[in-house]
């Protein structure tokens, strides 16, 4: 019986000791010069995400409205204090204009010491980098994401796409029920054989092959959904220090050390052979020799679309570091993650657009049939595709209302006063996250009106001045922006162009209208997938 005292008596300690402990945690907003959520107990303001009762953009939106009339807020990551923005001139002067405080992403190892040495894929890649040696990969893999290598790279893509419409035509004319496609699959299947071959330097065809060693390894990579690969992630958010000395990697390591070995021979073979072919293997070969700089770009820092981010000084600078090969290696994961998932993505929202807006689909086609026909018989080019106007429109227009980041943060690497000259002025300490909901933004009516219908035409010639740069992110903010902007819009607009050149896009009888998002708080997906009908156009036919 005293056993049993003594037992509740210490439960109780131990209950009361984590009410105090989380009740401080969430006292931080307390005395600060701005509104704060109110947390739920652990869960703090994700709860209704957490607890699937809202999916991600949803959340970020009513985020976002939580104080309309505030510039800043405070919420809460769980325990973790977290500042968000809601006003374009203050993200430009903390993502911009005093990005030194806020070079990194929010690290899952809080000590950078920790992480300098490591050869966790995950970690060397140029996204979870920080302080000098991010900025020593980001000024190193700039210049191969320039307008002039897009224009080497675009026959390659171009294939892809062009291989993927062939096998799309030959099915429907094979078979009249095989025109109903999920866009996630469809679309990731189009995105591994570009990666297969951009990335890789490899040919494959996963519409032919569904089941190819490629796409089926790339799948099991890149499935961050499994119970093994939820344990992992759980492990290095909690004990990372722990799984970087186990040597324990984020992503399945039988397939990290698969594509690395890929590559490494690939590298191999071609410096053996002198063979040399416009892709990232040739340019990470490049960055071996110290050969790839930044050559003189065209004036027009737009040439790739109103989405298209500006590279900083940052990526621009003079680098002399040397590279592992598993640092370099490591780059190519985030074009697989890309091509798998943020493109795929974007794919499916803008193909679902169109078939919800028929007068747009025929009008972008309109532009796609003159291209074409100016083409006079030659390739499609990348100068072709960024020259046209309203596919660039439809595109930036798809990105506002399905933004591939709907929320982007940035980590304060050391104390800093916020002042916005207006009489708001607080600390943010070394630590504290920064985020941007970019959802938020790209759905206020205050920067583009009537924010749920889709409107090509708020991206024109004669509309654009009106749009508040700083209210549209869809590749990120600051330096720190998305360094395949470039990229990814080649992509979308070279694989529209084939479609809608061979097909129109029509409901069919597994369309969910209106599209829901699942409820899941860590992807952007369907709730019954996007699913469409491509009807072969009689020209296509002929």
């Amino acid at each position: 019986m005293a056993v049993d005292v003594v037992t509740m008596a210490a439960i109780g300690a131990i209950l009361a000791l984590l009410y105090y402990y989380v009740r401080s945690r969430y006292s931080y907003f307390l005395d600060k010069p701005y509104p704060h959520l109110k947390p739920t107990f652990l869960l703090g303001s994700s709860g209704p995400m957490i607890l699937r009762r809202r999916d991600m953009i949803e959340h970020i939106k009513k985020t976002y409205n939580s104080f309309p009339d505030a510039k800043v807020f405070g919420a809460y990551d769980f325990l973790t204090p977290t500042l968000m923005i809601r006003d374009p001139d203050c993200v430009k002067q903390i993502a911009v204009k005093d990005f030194d405080y806020f070079t990194d992403h929010t690290p899952f190892v809080p000590n950078e010491h920790d992480v300098l040495n490591t050869d966790n894929m995950f970690l060397n890649s140029l996204f979870m980098m920080r302080g000098q040696k991010w900025r020593d990969m980001r000024a190193t893999l700039s210049p191969a994401f320039t307008g002039s290598k897009m224009r080497q790279m675009f026959e390659l893509v171009s294939e892809s796409g062009q291989g993927m419409v062939k096998h799309l035509l030959k099915e429907a004319l094979s078979d009249g029920s095989k025109q109903e496609y999920e866009m996630k699959d469809l679309f990731t299947r189009f995105g591994n054989d570009v990666i297969a071959s951009i990335a890789f330097g490899i040919q494959v065809n996963s519409f032919a092959e569904r089941e190819n060693d490629f796409y089926m390894r790339g799948k099991k990579l890149l499935n961050f959904t499994s119970f093994w690969a939820s344990i992992r992630f759980m492990l290095f958010i909690t004990m990372p220090k722990l799984m970087l000395k186990l040597n324990i990697e984020l992503m399945d390591r039988e397939m990290c050390e698969h594509f690395h070995a890929m590559i490494i021979d690939n590298m191999r073979v071609r410096e053996e052979k002198g063979i040399v072919r416009s892709d990232m293997i040739n340019i990470l070969l490049q960055i071996k020799r110290g050969a790839l700089n930044h050559q003189k770009e065209e004036p027009d820092v737009k040439d790739a679309g109103f989405a298209t981010v500006q590279e900083s000084t940052v990526g621009k600078s003079a680098v002399t570091r040397n590279w592992t090969e598993k640092e370099l290696v490591a780059q190519c994961f985030l074009f697989f993650l890309a091509g798998f998932d943020t493109i795929s993505t974007a794919l499916g929202f803008l193909c679902y657009e169109l078939m919800l807006h028929p007068d747009v689909q025929e009008r972008l086609y309109r532009e796609v049939i003159e291209v074409d026909e100016s083409l006079e018989g030659k390739p499609l080019s990348y100068d072709a595709v960024q020259g046209m106007r309203y596919m660039d429109m439809v595109v930036s227009e798809s990105l506002r209302l399905w933004p591939p980041a709907p929320a982007v943060d940035r980590y304060c690497n050391r104390d800093y006063t916020f002042d916005d000259g207006e009489g708001l002025r607080f600390k943010i300490e070394k630590g504290h996250t920064v985020m941007v909901p970019v959802a938020g933004f790209h759905s206020d009516p205050k920067y583009f009106p009537d924010p749920d219908r889709f409107d090509p035409e708020r991206f024109s010639e004669e509309n654009r001045h009106n749009i508040n740069a700083g209210a549209y992110m869809p590749f990120g903010v600051g330096p720190r922006n998305c360094i395949g902007s470039r990229f990814a819009l080649m992509e979308v607009k070279s694989i529209v162009y084939y479609l809608l050149k061979s097909f129109t896009f029509e409901r069919c009888g597994q369309t969910q209208v209106p599209l829901r998002l699942k409820r899941n708080p860590a992807v952007i997906s369907a709730e019954k997938g996007i699913w469409i009908r491509f009807k072969p156009r009689e020209v296509a036919t002929n």
